[in-house]
């Protein structure tokens, strides 16, 4: 019976292939967990909102940020912030992927981070008593992710490590189960 329960969770999984021109990162979303986030990220799969937007923060030993910016930097407007949701359980271990934020708690809108190493001091309650909202995986694809975390990066426009040679978001799509 416990067979035919885990089953049934696996199969109504959600997840997304990010396309990358470094290749691709296969994602599995925790929708029970992390719903607000998991609706939130998905209304902009949906939109096509990332296609064509670059990983714009990139720190090796740390994560990459992408989900706001075009190549010329121009900020994308999204859609309402939503509520955080990092007292979910959830760890910023190496290959999950959080929602990013400004220092307001509430603030995350299209950007997303994947971790590249255990980042625990991110959990809840993580340094301002609220921490960054995990809500998924990579389940297929760290390697794309480490060769990310491996490009150069400088300060353009105003932004720290930002990749010398742009690494784009070809597109994101959902996979069917």
């Amino acid at each position: 019976m416990l067979l035919g329960f885990t089953s049934q969770a696996s199969a109504d999984s959600i997840r997304v292939l990010m396309k990358t021109n470094l290749g691709e990162i296969e994602l599995e979303l925790d929708g029970d967990k992390a719903p607000a986030s998991v609706e939130n990220f998905l209304r902009y799969v949906d939109e096509g909102f990332y296609n064509g937007t670059i990983f714009h923060r990139v720190i090796n030993g740390f994560m990459i940020q992408g989900g706001g910016f075009t190549p010329d930097l121009d900020q994308k407007r999204g859609h309402a912030a939503i509520t955080n949701e990092a007292k979910n359980g959830l760890s910023n271990a190496r290959g999950s992927i959080a929602m990013a934020r400004t220092n307001a708690p509430h603030s995350a809108t299209s950007q997303f981070f994947i971790n590249h190493k255990d980042n625990d001091n991110l959990d809840y309650p993580s340094f301002d008593g609220w921490g960054y909202a995990v809500f998924g995986r990579v389940t297929r694809g760290m390697d794309t992710v480490d060769r990310i975390a491996d490009v150069a990066t400088a300060n353009r426009m105003g932004m720290q490590n930002v990749p010398v040679t742009d690494v784009m978001i070809e597109n994101v799509t959902r996979l069917s189960n």
